[in-house]
């Protein structure tokens, strides 16, 4: 296969002896930096892949730039959270496949961090650009979906996007995206995160309020709520907020996001 010398994947080969050493990521027990950090402090970054080579490679090529600082890598689920809980980073840039046993591993851990650290944003950076995984990712608590050939400096444009509560997708994975919202799909139950976004629907907040309470960005946020209105086939939020709560949604009582 050709790969483009400016892409991430070529970025990927020989690189493994350049890769420079961690540097330390200076935080307070307790506290969580969160996202949009203070001017001139860089955006902190772990890598979650389960090739090591690919990690080395992501970390030679990120931290070339001044702004973006590598502070732990993992390999599997149970290190990320050990990893994550110790660095406290404003990003994880998170594969999908994390075992030979499935192609979508990653998303129950995507789940799990944006369940316990919802300040965190996680970017997913996968070989796959399937429709499906697209969607789920952002279900599960996404804030964007790149593919691994995607160029270098798209990427780092996506992890500056993400850290500014924004949301990135790479052309594809976007596209994916809009053929979701519009193809025709069989009615399925509300997730957790659309749950905790009706909540706040309900209460009044508008897109924006909603994103900034869930850090979300306001397009993650009308996606969501397109997802919702498909779902309980409402044309308003008002009539949303209505149908779910006479089909038995609790939308008073405070739920975490999944």
């Amino acid at each position: 296969m050709t790969v483009a010398s400016g892409s991430v994947a070529s970025g990927y080969r020989g690189s493994a002896s350049t890769a420079s050493r961690p540097r330390d990521a200076v935080t307070v027990p307790g506290t969580w930096p969160g996202r949009a950090p203070d001017a001139g402090a860089p955006v902190t970054i772990v890598l979650i892949d389960d090739h090591a080579i690919v990690r080395q490679g992501l970390r030679s090529l990120l931290e070339r730039e001044h702004d973006l600082q590598v502070v732990g890598e993992a390999s599997s689920p149970g290190e990320t959270l050990v990893v994550v809980e110790r660095t406290r980073p404003t990003i994880v840039l998170l594969d999908m496949k994390l075992s030979p046993a499935s192609d979508s591993d990653g998303l129950s851990l995507c789940a799990q961090l944006t369940k316990r650290y919802p300040a965190l944003g996680v970017l997913v950076l996968s070989t796959f650009v399937d429709d499906a995984l697209v969607v789920s990712a952002i279900q599960h608590g996404a804030c964007g979906y790149v593919v691994k050939d995607v160029d270098v400096v798209e990427l780092v444009r996506a992890i500056r996007l993400v850290a500014t509560n924004g949301s990135a997708f790479d052309s594809r994975s976007a596209a994916a995206m809009m053929r979701s919202i519009h193809a025709p799909q069989a009615r399925s139950a509300l997730t957790g995160r659309e749950q905790g976004v009706l909540q706040l629907v309900a209460r009044g907040l508008s897109n924006r309020g909603i994103g900034a309470r869930l850090y979300l960005s306001e397009t993650t946020v009308k996606f969501h709520v397109r997802n919702i209105m498909r779902k309980l086939d409402a044309t308003s939020r008002a009539e949303a907020v209505y149908k779910a709560t006479k089909s038995g949604v609790d939308l008073a009582s405070a739920s975490k996001p999944s």
